[in-house]
């Protein structure tokens, strides 16, 4: 019962590319709903051969393509309408761009969101913590062209002045421990003040649900946070702030390692908190920490502990919580999803009203995968956490041109092999593994980049420059 909702899903996605040509991708993203969605948003847009949602396809594909260029995406789109007997379109990518800069960022951010949530609402209880919804908060950055328009929005790192380097955006993400999916992002200038990591995460509000257990490294342990949280019904597990000590002589004592205590409220609002909301934050905080001791050989921390407003020790043991954090390392693997593979690391738009559709994009198309992958796992009785994110995005790329264009007839048994070849690509089960941070190849022995680009090839034209 619980995974039928996944095997509907299943159904959908087979039905959906030819219901809905223009996107041939899933379920989720059906000219319906997005045609819904303009009309919420009240834009209209004449009938040509970009339209948002041909523009929103093509936008996906970049995403999804290792080619993210945009003359790749054009090349694709008109393999598409030769196959599909359409008229042939323009091999030139400006009207392509000038339909991407047309096409509303509320819509990306809408149908990012919106998939995200659907996905993570939907999953079934054996794929949650204790039948609990468990959401992973993580920051990061992104690089992008050096352009003025950029630069000015996001600005550079203090090390990194003048024609040298590139913009550098600071983001704070929202993922589904569950299945994987990107539910809210904030994002923000790498540098001045309010960009901080908490910053940005304290305008991620709507991302929590009453019921939510949100689960976050030790720079989010902190009274104000752990509070807000606690007031919308939300419950928290932190590593414990560096600022702060434990003392297990203390509180109540509910096992080895383990007691309650009382935090108070601090006299001052910090800086970086709204004071009125501050202000209406309880005087005090009864939480639970957790002194855990890690044994595994190569592991670079030994001992850590966990603040947590799970009290209970029946409900929730020890070790339990233990596990639980332990899974935070997801959050990191799921950025590098999304940064390595696909290419989110480095993006590639000049300016910023489209460096944050592409961020939105790149949460789109992360969604749709995990919604693949779900909808595999389910169909296989694993858990979505058990396939592999590249083989995924592999096998859809490798797919997409077929399922666009074979019969209606062979769509039922082309879909039933992509989701069988998902399940054939499971990750790896390596316990306690654990790897240098260091790289064996070696960079290009060229100097760095000093000054502008124009500047360097008038050097170039003196004698005895090069």
């Amino acid at each position: 019962m619980e995974q039928r909702y996944f095997f509907g899903r299943l159904r959908q996605w087979k039905a959906e590319f030819h219901a809905a040509p223009e996107l041939p991708f899933s379920e989720l993203l059906s000219a319906e709903r997005i045609a819904r969605r303009l009309h919420e948003l009240g834009c209209r847009f004449r009938e040509r051969i970009y339209t948002p949602q041909a523009t929103l396809w093509l936008f996906l594909s970049q995403v999804l393509s290792p080619d993210s260029s945009c003359r790749d995406a054009v090349a694709r789109f008109l393999a598409y309408r030769t196959a599909r007997g359409l008229p042939a379109c323009s091999t030139d990518t400006g009207s392509y761009c000038e339909a991407r800069t047309r096409l509303p960022e509320a819509l990306v951010r809408g149908l990012a969101r919106d998939t995200g949530r659907e996905l993570s609402g939907e999953a079934p209880d054996p794929w949650r913590w204790q039948g609990r919804r468990v959401k992973i908060a993580d920051g990061t950055t992104c690089s992008m062209p050096d352009t003025p328009a950029n630069e000015q929005a996001f600005g550079k790192p203090r090390n990194q002045r003048g024609p040298s380097g590139f913009p550098v955006l600071r983001l704070v993400a929202v993922l589904c421990l569950a299945t994987g999916a990107a539910l809210d992002l904030a994002l923000g200038p790498c540098r001045g003040k309010k960009t901080g990591e908490l910053s940005l995460f304290r305008t991620l509000e709507q991302a929590f649900e009453p019921g939510d257990i949100v689960l976050a490294d030790r720079l989010y342990c902190t009274y104000g946070d752990i509070a807000r949280l606690r007031q919308q019904g939300v419950d928290s597990v932190f590593r414990l702030s560096a600022a702060r000590t434990a003392d297990f002589r203390r509180g109540q004592r509910l096992g080895r390692d383990d007691h309650l205590v009382v935090w108070r409220k601090p006299a001052q609002c910090p800086d970086a908190f709204d004071p009125r909301q501050f202000a209406a934050l309880p005087d005090e905080l009864r939480l639970r920490e957790l002194r855990i001791r890690v044994q595994v050989p190569g592991w670079r921390v030994k001992t850590l502990v966990v603040t947590t407003t799970l009290l209970d020790p029946t409900q929730y043991a020890k070790s339990a919580l233990e596990l639980l954090y332990r899974q935070r390392w997801h959050g990191e693997v799921d950025l590098r999803a999304l940064k390595s593979t696909l290419q989110m690391d480095v993006l590639r738009c000049r300016t910023p009203e489209m460096v944050r559709k592409e961020l939105w994009m790149h949460l789109l198309a992360n969604n749709l995968l995990r919604s693949a992958m779900s909808a595999a796992a389910a169909r296989h009785d694993v858990a979505p956490r058990q396939l592999s994110f590249r083989g995924t995005q592999q096998l859809v790329n490798a797919f997409d041109s077929l399922l666009t264009t074979c019969p209606l007839t062979d769509l039922e048994a082309l879909c039933d092999t992509l989701f069988d070849a998902m399940a054939q690509h499971p990750v790896g089960h390596r316990p306690d593994r654990y790897e240098p941070r260091k790289r064996k190849r070696a960079a290009k022995p060229y100097p760095a980049l000093k000054r502008s680009r124009a500047e360097e090839r008038r050097l170039c034209l003196k004698p005895g420059s090069v």
